[in-house]
């Protein structure tokens, strides 16, 4: 299955110069979601992946099923005050400006092995604070899996450290 023939490209959103990568189409199809959720499932799988961590938002969409084929538990990484109990939070820089990530403190148990599965690796930031995250709880990152990839804006650099797979490179 091609996953590209199921992803639009927008021009021009959210802002002029940007080709914004929409997964709704993907999403959508039933066929198509559970190929990338395979695949996302099966390098998880040979990650020895004990937890699925994916950040908000579109980390739920992609991680849950993941973690649901796994029969493994799924932990959200939210922006500041939508977890009800104590968090870590971590701040990153966005292209625009500054921005936050929580987890709650207890969801990860020392040394669980964790994969961050996400939609879209762009500049890093939003990945780079979720490992903080996982590694603060006590997690060890054994892997980040994304649907997407833009390759031109260097994202895996800023995490070179980690393995990266992504199903998608543009």
């Amino acid at each position: 299955m091609e996953l590209k023939d199921y992803v639009k490209t927008i021009p021009d959103f959210p802002k002029e110069g940007i080709q914004f990568k929409d997964i709704t189409p993907l999403i959508a199809d039933g066929q198509a979601l559970r190929y990338a959720v395979k695949q996302l499932a099966d390098y998880s799988r040979e990650k020895d992946a004990d937890l699925i961590v994916g950040p908000d938002a579109r980390g739920f969409i992609m991680g849950t099923p993941v973690a649901t084929a796994l029969n493994i538990g799924f932990v959200p990484v939210r922006k500041p005050g939508k977890l009800p109990r104590n968090t870590y939070t971590e701040t990153f820089m966005l292209e625009y400006g500054e921005a936050a990530l929580s987890i709650h403190k207890d969801d990860i148990k020392t040394g669980q092995r964790v994969v961050i599965v996400d939609d879209l690796l762009a500049t890093g930031g939003t990945i780079e604070a979720t490992i903080k995250l996982v590694e603060k709880s006590g997690g060890n990152v054994v892997g980040i899996a994304f649907l997407i990839e833009l390759a031109a804006l260097k994202g895996r650099h800023r995490i070179h450290q980690y393995p990266v797979h992504s199903l998608l490179v543009y």
